[in-house]
């Protein structure tokens, strides 16, 4: 199987290659390019000679504008990269046989609601980052190539900034944090979709029945409050220096904080779709967390005592 992977650097990216690896010989490409072939989704014409050129068997795209407040001063930039991209990257991929994966995301939802999304629930963005994404897919969809489109959310690794990093840099500083705690989801690690990715690839290229839309996340719930009170108990536990109490967590709501895009407040995502079709359950969000925190830690700690 000759995979091409773009957007190689990323928290989701760079798990993928370790994920696909198995599964044949991946091309990995970061959006700079690695000097034979075109990784910047906003050159789509380079973009699609190198998948002329490498005749890849599967396209993975985890390369996404993903900066939800710039999005909205950058609307050009996100619709070429979220939604046009995509589309040259689907005729590409139908062109030469090749499957597409395609990573999308809760915020094609406006987040009303208690219950958990479902695939054919009609999607509403609140912004420009959710309104590029939902171009994205359908431009997928509509192309008639064969995909795997993952709608995930609340993503962290053991790399990149995420929220995560975020709270053990601030429960380091100080004393009180104010987190937001009337949005709802489940913290989704780079590490699950990338498996899951692979998983469902592998089952692809077995049963040609699989092409469509599936949620992808950690099954259960949080808020950011409660995630960031989990965060901080175990961070506490395995020696990181905390300065914020129990106590000095304090939950507020969303209109407490500007910001320049609307989140929505629904971000529960029915997974029973792709545990179906691929045979597979979501482990429970706190899973995932305490594994990749852990792995933080023994770096952050290390380091610290050198």
């Amino acid at each position: 199987m000759r995979i091409l992977l773009l957007g190689c650097f990323g928290q989701v990216g760079w798990e993928l290659q370790r994920a696909l690896a198995p599964l044949g010989n991946v091309t990995a490409i970061p959006r700079q390019g690695d000097g034979n072939f075109c990784g910047d989704l906003t050159q789509v014409e380079a973009l699609a000679a190198t998948i002329r050129q490498l005749a890849p068997d599967v396209i993975v795209n985890a390369a996404a504008h993903t900066a939800v407040d710039r999005a909205e001063s950058e609307l050009g930039e996100s619709a070429a990269i979220n939604a046009t991209a995509p589309e040259v990257l689907a005729a590409e991929a139908k062109a030469v046989g090749a499957w597409l994966v395609h990573y999308s995301t809760d915020y094609v939802f406006d987040g009303s609601g208690t219950r958990p999304w479902q695939e054919d629930d009609s999607p509403r963005p609140l912004n420009v980052y959710g309104l590029t994404k939902l171009d994205g897919e359908r431009a997928i969809q509509q192309s008639g190539c064969r995909h795997l489109i993952f709608r995930t959310s609340w993503i962290y690794a053991a790399r990149g900034t995420n929220f995560i990093r975020t709270i053990l840099r601030l429960s380091a500083e100080r004393e009180n944090l104010r987190v937001i705690n009337d949005q709802h989801g489940a913290p989704t690690g780079a590490e699950l979709i990338a498996d899951t990715t692979a998983l469902a690839l592998q089952q692809s290229f077995a049963q040609d029945n699989t092409s469509g839309l599936y949620h992808l996340a950690a099954s259960g719930e949080t808020t950011w409050f409660g995630y960031a009170r989990h965060v901080i108990s175990a961070a506490r536990d395995a020696g990181w220096p905390v300065r914020t109490a129990d106590n000095g967590v304090q939950p507020v709501s969303s209109d407490k904080f500007e910001t320049v895009a609307e989140r929505p407040k629904n971000s529960r995502l029915d997974t029973s779709k792709v545990e179906s079709k691929f045979g597979i359950r979501m482990p429970e969000w706190r899973i995932g967390v305490d594994r990749t925190l852990n792995e933080i830690l023994a770096c952050e700690l290390k380091g610290r005592r050198a």
